[in-house]
């Protein structure tokens, strides 16, 4: 049986990136693209845009480019962007409200179908189309293999293990606390003030003498 190549987890990071410019090509109307173009808009170099291609076979057209829209249907498969995925939200304040409400979770395939919180003022209202229910009632069955996490940072571990008890494989955390979860349950931690710090090294670097 051949072996699974392990994808770097670099160049998946990447793959998102270089969907984002296509899907951007493609409504501007271009339909060949150069890899120094989307090196280009991805910030990097063309030669790192080959070599992610290259783990997931042939791409391209010899000394013509790349045609925008096989190439952006061909990432969509690899990144099953091609079908909708359905995604439970627990947190119902102020980061839960913003996720609730942004559009470009549809544009990506993704729809919140599920809205959880604690408050009691905040569960039976409608937000983003769907009414908040009571944690309480988890765990339950819900059909989703996705979870975002934008609950206080203390509710985060009994949260995300609550969330694996309905099924859910894979979670997007918020809160700014680890997890400690296992596998098979993929966790990616998104912290704004991270974020925040790193772009701060970055201004200071720049203006330092």
């Amino acid at each position: 049986m051949e072996k699974r190549v392990k994808i770097p987890d670099p160049t998946v990071s990447r793959l998102p990136v270089y969907f984002r410019c296509l899907a951007e090509l493609q409504e501007s109307g271009v339909t060949i693209v150069s890899s120094g173009e989307i090196a280009s808009r991805a910030g990097i170099k063309a030669s790192q845009f080959r070599k992610d291609l290259s783990y997931f076979g042939e791409f391209g057209i010899q000394g013509l480019g790349y045609p925008v829209e096989h190439l952006l249907r061909r990432i969509a498969s690899i990144m099953q962007l091609d079908r909708q995925h359905k995604v439970v939200l627990v947190g119902a304040g102020n980061l839960g409200s913003a996720l609730a409400n942004f559009p470009g979770f549809a544009r990506w395939g993704f729809e919140i179908v599920h809205i959880f919180d604690a408050d009691p003022s905040k569960v039976g209202n409608e937000l983003g189309g769907l009414t908040v229910c009571d944690i309480a009632e988890l765990p339950q069955p819900l059909g989703v293999d996705l979870g975002v996490l934008a609950v206080p940072a203390a509710a985060a571990q009994g949260t995300a293990e609550l969330l694996t008890k309905c099924g859910v494989k894979a979670i997007l955390n918020f809160t700014g606390r680890s997890l400690g979860m296992v596998e098979p349950v993929v966790v990616r931690n998104v912290d704004l003030t991270h974020e925040l710090a790193i772009l701060a090294y970055h201004l200071a670097s720049s203006s330092a003498p």
